[in-house]
């Protein structure tokens, strides 16, 4: 042939792509190469061409060109097609990466065009190529893929076989574990599924009892985390790491539950640790950036970004970060990073609730709803359920509230989040605030240092009068937890019933801790003018009272 194709392979293989294009073109023009002679060579290098272009990620012209070597194999005579299949090893790589000279496989040929498909986002393209292959010529890859595929599609029961396929070729492909487990597959479905080796004599060696017992406490805490048991979870990824010290993996997995669970002092100490053995990690990092912007860190948040710029600009988590940043200067601009983290992948959850977030504070409720009904619907947790429990409140819908607070009670019993979120529906009227306060002490008896509960009772104590009673909570938390919401919110307190300087010497404080702290700020900024013998409000109170006279009139004229 005038041009070997050992010479494509070996360019590939040092990652000279754009070589291999060129040289690529010249294979699939020669003569040797002649569609109607030798259509098995025609085919054979127009998959090469095909790899090159996966590679350099051209992934429509590699579609157009492993679709052409398709056609030309249906031309090879079947004796032939017959005999290249026979020739082929059957644990050979299908991956577009993996540069196998011998003549083409029709199903690996398919899970490539499938495999640029989904780098287009393209799912359902994708899906119709995988389903071409028939069920016993898939490989682990194809399965992994197939299953992947189906869950985005929502077709859940396919997608839990071709997972549990994955685990029964082998055991420690996580994806498919974590997959399984959000899925709703229980520790012992899962651990079923290993393949069982037994050595020579009889007996599993000892390696393989150490190895699959690590294996199936990391089963056990995705369940956990999946059931949202955060606790368990947290526990058995803590032995873990115990047994693997400064793994990446699990101190991400760790840092995350304990974002989510409100930990935030923790979670931070852990992502910082990751992001110091590897500078490079994208993974979770807009996690980090939401627990540096309630620190007011922008410093750190800024550094961030900018690292994260540099690593791949093309990741969700760059935009939610970026979104994260720009959330105090710009909130549409912000609203539009969030969007974009969903658009470059529709499963990635922090891009759903930061979207919500956003949506919220800008007081547009019903879109708030929407972005975290998707969040739920990938995979259900406290910020989900806490951002629709506040946007029903925001819109008045307190009986979608307490519907979405009781689902999260269920769904997490053993959760103070959950209690206090189901307090603060019955906080929002004045005939439910006896409940809402038993809510409150049950949270705080079940966690006693969750400080979102003893502000929220303490808010309520303020509410009704009984502003010993929140001045004697908060001072209680404040000799365990230097912290400046508990400044701020004695400090108001305090200057409700006049004791000025106590006011002023807990706003002070609560700057100390965090210089960025708007609540403090304005609450200092109001002090001054009481201390000054002037009303703060005065101005702006006929304002106010206009507008919310102007809302009432137009809710009367709505009902009638």
């Amino acid at each position: 042939m005038d041009v070997p194709k050992e010479q494509i392979a070996i360019l590939l293989e040092h990652g000279l792509y754009s070589s291999a294009q060129m040289l690529g073109c010249f294979l699939v023009s020669s003569p040797a190469a002649n569609a109607e002679t030798t259509p098995h060579l025609k085919a054979e290098s127009l998959v090469l061409l095909g790899d090159a272009l996966f590679r350099d990620r051209d992934y429509r012209r590699a579609i157009h060109t492993y679709k052409q070597a398709l056609q030309y194999y249906k031309i090879i005579p079947k004796q032939s097609q017959t005999t290249s299949r026979s020739s082929l090893p059957s644990n050979r790589s299908s991956s577009p990466n993996s540069f196998n000279i011998s003549a083409i496989n029709e199903n690996e040929v398919k899970f490539k065009v499938a495999s640029c498909h989904c780098a287009l986002s393209e799912n359902r393209a994708a899906l119709a190529e995988m389903e071409g292959i028939p069920g016993k010529a898939r490989n682990l890859q194809m399965h992994l893929l197939m299953g992947k595929l189906y869950r985005n599609s929502r077709h859940i029961r396919p997608a839990i076989a071709c997972y549990k396929e994955c685990l029964r070729h082998c055991p420690y492909v996580l994806d498919a574990i974590t997959a399984l487990a959000e899925l709703g597959a229980t520790f012992k479905d899962i651990i079923s599924l290993f393949p069982q080796t037994p050595m020579r004599s009889g007996k599993a060696s000892f390696d393989h009892f150490d190895s699959s017992r690590w294996l199936q406490r990391y089963v056990e805490a995705q369940c956990c985390i999946a059931s949202n048991d955060y606790k368990g979870g947290l526990e058995l990824f803590s032995d873990l790491l115990q047994r693997f010290p400064n793994n990446i993996h699990l101190l991400l997995e760790i840092a995350k539950i304990e974002a989510i669970i409100g930990k935030n002092d923790e979670a931070i100490m852990n992502f910082e640790k990751a992001r110091s053995i590897d500078p490079y990690i994208v993974t979770y990092m807009d996690e980090y950036a939401m627990l540096l912007k309630t620190k007011s860190d922008y410093l750190k948040l800024n550094k961030l970004a900018h690292d994260l710029l540099s690593i791949d600009p093309t990741k969700p988590e760059v935009f939610v970060t970026l979104s994260v940043l720009w959330e105090r200067k710009d909130e549409r601009g912000a609203l539009s990073y969030a969007d974009k983290s969903i658009r470059i992948d529709e499963r990635h959850i922090p891009g759903y609730i930061m979207k919500g977030n956003l949506l919220l504070t800008a007081k547009r409720a019903e879109a708030a709803v929407i972005a975290f009904r998707g969040a739920q619907e990938l995979r259900p947790d406290i910020r989900s359920y806490q951002g629709l429990v506040h946007s029903y409140l925001s819109l008045s819908k307190t009986k979608e509230a307490l519907y979405a607070a009781r689902e999260a009670m269920k769904a997490m019993p053993q959760s103070a989040k959950a209690l206090k979120l189901v307090g603060d529906v019955h906080a929002s009227n004045s005939s439910g605030r006896e409940k809402a306060k038993k809510f409150y002490e049950s949270a705080l008896r079940l966690e006693p240092g969750y400080l979102g509960a003893a502000l929220a009772l303490a808010e309520l104590h303020v509410i009704e009068g009984r502003n010993g009673d929140a001045v004697s909570l908060l001072e209680r938390y404040l000799k365990d937890w230097a912290d400046d919401s508990l400044h701020v919110k004695l400090a108001q307190v305090f200057a409700a019933t006049n004791m000025l300087q106590d006011a002023l010497s807990h706003y002070q404080a609560a700057l100390r801790i965090n210089s960025q702290n708007e609540a403090a700020k304005k609450g200092l900024e109001r002090l001054e003018k009481q201390m000054k013998g002037v009303d703060p409000d005065a101005p702006e109170e006929d304002d106010e009272n206009e507008v919310e006279d102007a809302d009432g009139d137009q809710e009367e004229t709505d009902l009638l």
